[in-house]
């Protein structure tokens, strides 16, 4: 980390709401060692809702889903509660909309998962307007599918039988696609 920060964190709070508690707790502690006064956690949206609106951190990094619902509800109660919170959404089924969705409500950036402490920290502290640096490595053609399936899959609300017809795929391929790990 040769380059300082746009923005100093020290002395500053942070929240990091996500529900796998091993990835969460190694944030918290490279967070902390990378400056942070405070780093809280929480597992899911109801504690994330708690912690952004009883006591509103400077910086926030939300997971998408969490158990309980959709993680964009922990960074618009953020917003609302103090609206100059620095705060980024990380997703494993990222997609265009969801990533508009997530600015709108107030998040600075967006990653996918995974995403390690580095990105995250200089997500965080990153000027604002600068432009994101292009992937090093584009998303594959089954990844793109894979995306796409996912994204039409939370449209109809998780429902295999809705989703099936509207990407006209048998139900079935569809469940078998659904079980496999996402693709690179």
């Amino acid at each position: 980390m040769s380059d300082q920060p746009q923005y100093p964190v020290e002395g500053k709070t942070l929240l990091l709401v996500d529900d796998d508690r091993p990835f969460l707790n190694r944030l918290a502690r490279a967070m902390e060692a990378r400056g942070f006064k405070e780093v809280r956690t929480a597992e899911t949206v109801a504690q994330g809702m708690a912690e952004a609106t009883g006591n509103p951190p400077d910086y926030a990094v939300v997971d998408m889903r969490l158990e309980d619902g959709n993680g964009l509800d922990v960074i618009e109660a953020l917003h609302r509660t103090k609206p100059d919170a620095r705060a980024i959404v990380l997703t494993g089924y990222g997609n265009i909309a969801t990533a508009v969705t997530a600015v709108k409500l107030g998040a600075i950036d967006y990653l996918a998962k995974p995403a390690d402490a580095d990105m995250i920290f200089k997500a965080l502290v990153a000027e604002p307007g600068t432009k994101a640096a292009l992937p090093e490595n584009p998303m594959s053609a089954d990844r793109v599918r894979w995306e796409h399936i996912q994204r039409v899959y939370e449209l109809c609300n998780r429902n295999v039988s809705e989703t099936a017809r509207r990407l006209n795929m048998h139900r079935r391929t569809l469940q078998r696609i659904l079980a496999k790990r996402a693709p690179r």
